[in-house]
């Protein structure tokens, strides 16, 4: 009873502050003339933080030596939960995110993530999928990080499911570095297909070394990609292990 009435705050202070920072965000945007609206996405993933410390979440961050805050980077993690969201927008980067095409179509969310430049994914559409990675190509070129689930949907089982192609291949036509992040605890703290958040929770944000795409070609997508995976599943497996070397600190 007491997990159920703690989620039912949750989700009514997390969508509280959803409906509050609409206005926010739109005063931001409107005074906004960058191309690339990155003082409106910077507050857009302050929201994130916002709602992460709404939740009875204890976030573990490591890895920042791995971050060049001049450098754009394809980043790539793995998805265990709706969680994941919040957690990474603890990243110190501009950046833009590579969504579903149904969350831009909702209330509130979905005008923020217009505002603040994202970019919708018609995942059943292949037209419209080029399309989507054709405007994560500018902003790259605009030095803009950008951010993807390259399984493409929340595992099941906190497996790393197979990866797409689509990020490994922006990164290479681009020639812009590789990020690999790994996100560890959040299917536990926000279990999928369920709205009840887990007990307190510790959540662990790894930013692995940043991989080079020099002397790639499209040819060698695959294997890329299968690299980056496996660098992913083996820090996974070393963090669900002993997690040796985490530097801890409850998030600001």
């Amino acid at each position: 009873m007491i997990r159920l009435l703690r989620s039912a705050w949750i989700w009514a202070a997390t969508t509280a502050l959803i409906v509050l920072w609409v206005p926010l965000l739109g005063t931001i945007r409107l005074f906004d003339v960058e191309p690339c609206r990155l003082r409106t996405g910077r507050w857009f993933r302050r929201l994130g933080r916002f709602v992460a410390r709404v939740n009875p979440w204890r976030i573990h961050i490591s890895g920042g030596e791995n971050l060049n805050l001049n450098q754009a980077y394809v980043i790539v993690s793995n998805h265990q939960s709706l969680a994941d969201i919040p957690v990474i927008s603890h990243l110190k980067l501009d950046t833009k995110w590579l969504a579903k095409a149904e969350l831009f179509r909702l209330p509130f969310l979905g005008w923020m993530l217009r505002m603040a430049g994202d970019v919708p994914i018609e995942r059943s559409d292949r037209r419209q999928a080029a399309t989507a990675m054709l405007q994560c190509a500018r902003y790259l070129r605009q030095r803009c990080s950008v951010v993807l689930f390259p399984e493409g949907t929340r595992s099941p089982d906190g497996r790393v499911l197979p990866f797409n192609q689509g990020p490994f291949t922006l990164a290479i036509r681009e020639q812009v570095p590789i990020l690999p992040l790994v996100v560890e605890g959040s299917s536990a703290a926000l279990p999928r297909n369920s709205w009840v958040f887990g007990s307190t929770q510790d959540i662990h944000l790894r930013i692995l070394d940043a991989v080079s795409v020099d002397g790639w070609n499209l040819e060698q997508v695959p294997a890329l990609r299968d690299a980056v995976r496996q660098k992913i599943v083996d820090e996974l497996d070393r963090l669900r292990g002993t997690g040796p070397g985490i530097v801890t600190h409850r998030t600001e």
